[in-house]
């Protein structure tokens, strides 16, 4: 593990492998550690540069302050994809990650080669969703009853009522014991995302988008994800999308070699 003061924060990274730089970031809830199944792949062909943002393990945050938003970790992701000085790199972000990492491409497209992006997390507003309506999405009123029960002392109710709501019922008490506790790590995040009220994605925002862009889900993916990764892929101009089998949200880590050879593909190409 490495560090890089960014914006006055020391930035934790993982610097693994030779060849065009490629930064991933990772998703709500976890932190460097969860590219640990792609790095092996990846690295083959790429440095690879699996960062930590704001907050995220390994800091054990106490969920105090307004330091914690899409904004912030924008403006972090910028100022730490400068510092590498590594010229122009390859940017791929899951969830969360992939909404900073489009922000990222949205303002600094000079920073970037090209972008991967995997279900990235948000909301659609009214140009792009005509169904879109004002007001916290269902998403958002789960993330603020999570981040209460975890403010109120009880972790394990809050991680599994999040948990639970991207995955399914039960996915909690299914999930292995060092994934669960990589969440534990970052419980405290979910109460700065309770009040991170980050802008929804506009048809302006996807046309905004020129560098070569590589959408990437889990076929079997349920809610708003999916819904988000393709109605933005069908606005950001050239996009391509890759749907792997029989995986959900976290599909690099349920197809490793699958999702590895995907991306190596395009940024091969």
């Amino acid at each position: 593990m490495q560090t890089l003061s960014v914006n006055g924060y020391d930035m934790a990274y993982l610097d693994v492998g030779n060849g065009p730089p490629l930064v991933c970031v990772h998703g709500s809830l976890c932190d460097f550690r969860i590219w640990s199944a792609v790095l092996g792949p990846l690295s083959r062909k790429h440095r690879v540069i699996a960062v930590s943002l704001r907050h995220f393990f390994p800091e054990h945050w106490d969920g105090i302050g307004d330091t914690y938003s899409i904004a912030q970790h924008t403006d972090d992701m910028i100022g730490f994809i400068e510092k590498l000085d590594a010229g122009p790199v390859d940017l791929m972000g899951h969830s969360r990650g992939g909404h900073v990492s489009f922000r990222v491409a949205q303002r600094r497209p000079d920073l970037l080669r090209k972008l991967i992006l995997a279900e990235p997390g948000g909301e659609l507003d009214a140009t792009l969703d005509p169904a879109f309506k004002p007001g916290p999405s269902p998403l958002a009123a789960r993330v603020a009853a999570s981040a209460d029960k975890i403010a109120g002392g009880d972790v394990e109710g809050g991680l599994t009522m999040f948990f639970d709501a991207i995955e399914g019922p039960g996915a909690w008490a299914r999930l292995p014991a060092t994934p669960k506790q990589q969440l534990r790590d970052n419980a405290f995040t979910l109460i700065g995302q309770s009040r991170d009220k980050r802008p929804p994605f506009s048809k302006l925002d996807a046309e905004a988008i020129k560098m070569p862009t590589l959408f990437v889900g889990g076929a079997n993916t349920k809610g708003a994800l999916p819904k988000v990764l393709h109605t933005l892929a069908a606005n950001v101009k050239g996009s391509k999308t890759a749907m792997i089998p029989n995986t959900t949200h976290p599909m690099f880590e349920q197809a490793p070699q699958k999702f590895s050879e995907i991306v190596l593909e395009f940024l091969g190409s």
